[in-house]
């Protein structure tokens, strides 16, 4: 499809690449004035990326998704200063929805910062307003997301949408679901969550990571990114030892036996050998020989870990299959060990490894290697005083892995707060080595706060041990299992309806809980708040979701009839309520985009809950099914039914993001 702004940017682009040829030449000129060519061509690419955006969106028109109208809006405003302020140097062009409907549905402020830059330097500009003034003349004409534009106070430009265009939108996201736009640049992005260690139970300390990454890698593939989950898992190390020690000590038989492991609770049976461990140097000294041992291939050592990690693996699925986690991939530490023997060899040819004797240690301790990050900074432990690797070396040998053999394009590592420092220190090593080019590949660390108990603690059992995270889901099943019998739903469904109801509600209100907090703060852990029906929670939302799609149904209109509706016919919604609940549906894409840039989930969960508030409003106050007094007769308000099911779309798109499983009843 040809488009008005193909012909320019196709001029553009030659410029640009004229004028880095130029460059070239230059460079090679130590007269020639380099810094002022670069400037010029950074300005041409700054054109040409306004250009693309405005040639793809007028492409993507007749696709249905939904439209960012803040991206759109930006779009148009940027056009519109590069039209009226020509030469200037990338100026970021911000858009914001309001507050307050006189003021319209967004603003844009980039007058205020503009004429600050420009005041003096152009003619006959004496205060922001001119600057709006210019802008305004110059913003794309017949754009029919707008209805107009306002200038207000110093210079801040009020868009008014036009509700057609709010009609058609709605329209669409009825009949094809929140569906996302296109995306042209599909990226390789590697999500690495939850992260449990092999032999010890998943507790509460797993569940943020567990839900937060499962929610930007839904998000990611959302966006049409091609995602990877990997799980960390700690299944190599000291602690196996200890356990295979204690193995051999107590079934010495383990290896000539039925293949599974002679042990009923390996929880129990780690405790009982990291007691050992610490207490007795004999079975220390001989739990780090079964560690040289499995590190050397050893097969009957291999034996016994893979008959560890078999049982652990099994209950760490029944907690993802529970959280509704999907295809989250296991590479334990194990998976990397020869890996980590190539990058030692590769690090130190490279002569960036210094001998260190730990602090406080003689000579028979032995030297550790160390890397020292380019700032000097907290050194990187690569090879211990006994030769063996640290999760230091892992991490490295990880980034390298995930560079080089997966051709990640985007890696985001979900891990707690406080491991920051390590992470930062990673990333710095791997690029002084050379193995990570943050140019080509983006790397970012998703921390998260600790979750708190109701007394503002470290969340733990009364016994002061930490939570066990099967002990909270099922402990979730009964809270919300009361909750529901309170409100007599156990008398109006089928077992099977209860027991489903039951179960969404549980694993729904322990996501949404942590998912509605910003992650990089603590939060309290409440069952009974979360379980509340009023307010910004999962319950609220799943009642709202059931309530909108039980409506055409009781009206007697199926989908299909619906649709055929919607295809063909003229939609008439002017109520000021219609029209808020409109925007706010509408809103979805750049929640999404928001969500992505600053990789959160809550700014997903404030607006289904403001979708959730708006829809209630309005289905108080414009009726979809009305019974007249008079004559008995139903009258059936198809136009507000369609805007019921494209909010439920809307909700649906968000729950799923989110991994919550929505129900028809409740």
């Amino acid at each position: 499809m040809e488009s008005k702004y193909l012909e320019k940017l196709q001029n553009v682009e030659a410029e640009a690449n004229t004028l880095e040829k130029l460059i070239e030449d230059a460079q090679e000129k130590v007269n020639e004035p380099v810094a002022k060519l670069k400037n010029e061509q950074e300005r041409l690419k700054y054109r040409v990326n306004i250009l693309k955006r405005a040639y793809e969106e007028e492409v993507r028109k007749d696709i249905k998704h939904m439209k960012n109208i803040a991206q759109m809006l930006r779009l148009y405003f940027t056009i519109a200063v590069d039209k009226a302020f020509p030469g200037l140097e990338d100026f970021p062009v911000a858009v914001a929805p309001t507050n307050n409907p006189k003021f319209g549905d967004y603003q844009c402020n980039v007058a205020p910062p503009l004429f600050a830059m420009l005041k003096g330097k152009v003619a006959g500009i004496a205060n922001p307003r001119q600057i709006a003034d210019a802008i305004v003349r110059e913003f794309p004409k017949s754009i029919d997301v707008i209805e107009k534009l306002e200038i207000a106070g110093p210079g801040f430009i009020n868009v008014f949408l036009n509700p057609e265009y709010l009609i058609e939108e709605t329209r669409t996201v009825f009949l094809h679901g929140a569906l996302p736009a296109p995306n042209p640049c599909k990226k390789r992005v590697i999500v690495d969550m939850s992260s449990p260690n092999v032999a010890k139970e998943m507790h509460v300390g797993h569940l943020r990571s567990t839900i937060i990454g499962e929610g930007l890698a839904r998000l990611m593939e959302y966006l049409g990114n091609d995602v990877l989950r990997l799980n960390h898992v700690g299944d190599w190390g000291t602690q196996f030892g200890m356990l295979i020690c204690l193995l051999q000590e107590k079934f010495s038989n383990y290896l000539t036996g039925n293949k599974q492991l002679p042990v009923s609770d390996l929880q129990t049976f780690y405790k009982e050998a990291k007691k050992r461990f610490d207490e007795d140097e004999d079975f220390k000294k001989r739990s780090y020989a079964c560690v040289v041992e499995l590190q050397s291939l050893n097969p009957e050592y291999l034996k016994a870990w893979n008959l560890i990690c078999d049982v652990s693996r099994k209950e760490f699925t029944k907690i993802y299959e529970r959280l509704d986690i999907k295809n989250l991939i296991e590479r334990g530490e194990s998976f990397y060990q020869k890996r980590m023997e190539t990058i030692v060899k590769e690090l130190d040819a490279k002569g960036l490894l210094e001998d260190d004797l730990p602090e406080g240690g003689g000579a028979l301790q032995g030297i550790r290697k160390i890397m020292h990050p380019p700032d000097k900074s907290l050194p990187l432990i690569i090879v211990k005083s006994d030769g063996g690797f640290t999760y230091d070396t892992s991490d490295m040998a990880t980034i390298k892995q995930r560079v080089e053999e997966e051709r990640a394009d985007w890696i985001i590592y979900v891990t707690d707060a406080g491991q920051a420092t390590h992470f930062y220190s990673i990333y710095k090593c791997a690029k002084r080595a050379g193995i990570w080019d943050p140019t080509k590949v983006r790397i970012d660390h998703v921390g998260f706060g600790v979750v708190l108990g109701e007394d503002k603690k470290k969340f733990k059992t009364r016994s002061g041990e930490t939570v066990k995270l099967a002990d909270l889901l099922d402990e979730g099943i009964k809270r919300a299992g009361d909750k529901l019998k309170e409100k007599g739903r156990d008398k109006e469904m089928t077992q099977e309806e209860f027991n489903a109801a039951m179960t969404s509600v549980a694993y729904s209100c322990i996501k949404y809980s942590d998912l509605s907090h910003n992650r990089v703060h603590e939060y309290v852990f409440s069952f009974d708040k979360m379980l509340e029906d009023k307010g910004n929670t999962a319950v609220y939302l799943l009642y709202a979701y059931t309530r909108i799609k039980s409506i055409a149904r009781k009206a007697g209109v199926s989908l299909e009839q619906l649709q055929e509706y919607g295809n063909k016919s003229k939609i008439t919604l002017a109520h000021p309520k219609e029209l808020k609940l409109m925007k706010t549906i509408l809103k979805f894409p750049e929640t999404i985009e928001k969500c992505a840039a600053e990789l959160v989930l809550h700014p997903m969960c404030e607006l289904l809950y403001d979708i959730a508030v708006y829809f209630s409003e309005f289905y108080d106050s414009c009726y979809c099914i009305e019974k007249d007094s008079k004559t008995g007769e139903t009258k059936i308000h198809m136009d507000r039914l369609l805007l019921c099911e494209a909010t439920a779309n809307v909700l649906k798109q968000g729950f799923d993001i989110l991994a919550i499983r929505p129900l028809h009843r409740m």
